[in-house]
């Protein structure tokens, strides 16, 4: 019985495909599985197989034509067999529309929309069960129950793909046949850019394309931290206790410090570095990050950091920072830790030099004096620009600053010695 082949629907955006070129011509035996014509999307050409063995009775369609998926483009049957092409093709336009996802093969039929024998109305089986032919037929080769199988295509319509998965899973039977119940997919939203979101994109875009980043990664002992923020943690009210990244910011304050190659910015031929070590936080919102900014971060006790990034980020939280709280950062530490992430890199934070991605501190084993015991560490990545610093700078301030995170005694002992920390510790 002769069968016409539709155009296939490649894609769940495709609306049309082009018929480049027809690898079985008219009146050429084609077996089931064979390549029968080439068809372009917007994005690859591919090869359409014949569903079915016989004899290419008719090109529907030229070469080099477009056409709408579901469009009858070839006629397949027997080498000897009457075929009344125009109701043949008629009754395969109109059985194609609700089964575009699927690429149609529509059996020959009564001229008009009448359903073969057998089926209820729109395509339903006894029992109300709605299937396309092509799933029919291949449930029969199959020995599958089509009553046992979930459709996906309109309606709850069984469609080719639904009785392949069924054959997939262990060869199933009728009694073994999976249900396959899609979730409802959520709707499809346009949401409008966020001025937050925008800033930051033509910033990171204009960083990206205009700095030349390099990148230095090193992994650091963080117990040594974790023990001292537990005990002095055990020493303050709970909306008061320190975080692992004041911390790091007091580090990072004093490393800047000690190195203020990386406490730079550039300015046309010019390299600026700075005098005052201002520390910017990003702090996540809803829309997008923001940087809020410790002025004067090393010269700062630890518990003095902490309280004011804790009021920053709750006024940036709330959408109510003032200019200062956002402005003159010389150098930024971006920290992802709380979201269990292990490494990643920041982009640069124009016009700063550099900045510091810091993730989260994890269990693992150490060597210690040869033996392998539990320990606790932590990965940090320096992204730099290459005009103003390079490598072997980017690596001595990576040491400095591990100097001071590995051994936290260092930044509150800089405090008592500067006489600032006393009363705050």
């Amino acid at each position: 019985m002769a069968e016409v082949v539709s155009m296939p629907k490649l894609g769940f955006d495709m609306a049309e495909g082009k018929l480049v070129r027809w690898v079985k011509a008219e009146g050429e035996t084609v077996q089931k599985g064979e390549v029968l014509a080439e068809i372009e999307t917007d994005k690859a050409t591919v090869e359409v197989e014949a569903l079915v063995a016989g004899v290419v009775r008719k090109h529907l369609i030229p070469e080099d034509t477009s056409v709408p998926i579901g469009e009858p483009i070839a006629v397949i049957g027997t080498a000897d067999e009457t075929i009344e092409l125009e109701t043949l093709v008629s009754r395969a336009a109109w059985a194609s529309a609700p089964q575009a996802p699927e690429m149609m093969v529509s059996p020959a039929a009564p001229a008009g929309p009448a359903k073969a024998a057998g089926e209820g109305e729109d395509g339903g089986l006894p029992g109300g069960v709605r299937a396309s032919p092509l799933a029919r037929r291949l449930a029969e080769e199959n020995d599958l129950d089509l009553a046992r199988i979930s459709g996906s295509g309109p309606q709850g319509r069984v469609v080719m793909r639904d009785v392949q998965e069924a054959l997939q899973v262990g060869g199933a039977t009728p009694s073994e046949a999976p249900v396959y119940v899609p979730h409802e997919p959520r709707p499809t939203e346009r949401i409008p850019l966020a001025k937050l979101r925008a800033a930051i994109g033509r910033r990171m875009t204009a960083s990206k394309q205009q700095v030349p980043h390099f990148y230095v990664t090193a992994e650091l002992d963080a117990a040594p931290v974790m023990s001292m923020r537990s005990q002095i943690n055990g020493l303050l009210p709970e909306d008061h206790k320190l975080s692992v990244n004041d911390f790091i910011i007091k580090a990072a304050g004093l490393a800047l410090r000690e190195l203020p190659a990386l406490n730079a910015s550039l300015d046309g031929e010019t390299i600026i570095r700075h005098g005052e070590v201002n520390l910017g936080v990003a702090v996540a919102l809803d829309e997008g990050l923001i940087t809020v900014v410790v002025h004067q971060a090393d010269s700062k006790p630890l518990l003095a950091i902490s309280e004011e990034v804790r009021v920053l980020a709750g006024r940036a939280r709330s959408g109510k920072v003032r200019p200062d709280d956002i402005e003159g950062s010389t150098f930024t530490v971006s920290n992802l830790g709380m979201f269990a992430v292990d490494h990643f890199i920041a982009i640069i934070n124009p016009p700063e030099a550099a900045i510091l991605a810091v993730g989260s501190v994890r269990d693992a084993p150490v060597v210690e004096d040869g033996r392998v015991v539990p320990g606790k560490l932590m990965q940090v990545t320096l992204s730099a620009d290459h005009r103003v610093t390079d490598g072997a700078q980017g690596a001595r301030w990576l040491q400095i600053f591990r100097g001071y995170f590995e051994n936290p005694v260092r930044l509150v002992m800089d405090e008592l010695a500067g006489g600032a920390g006393r009363e705050g510790l």
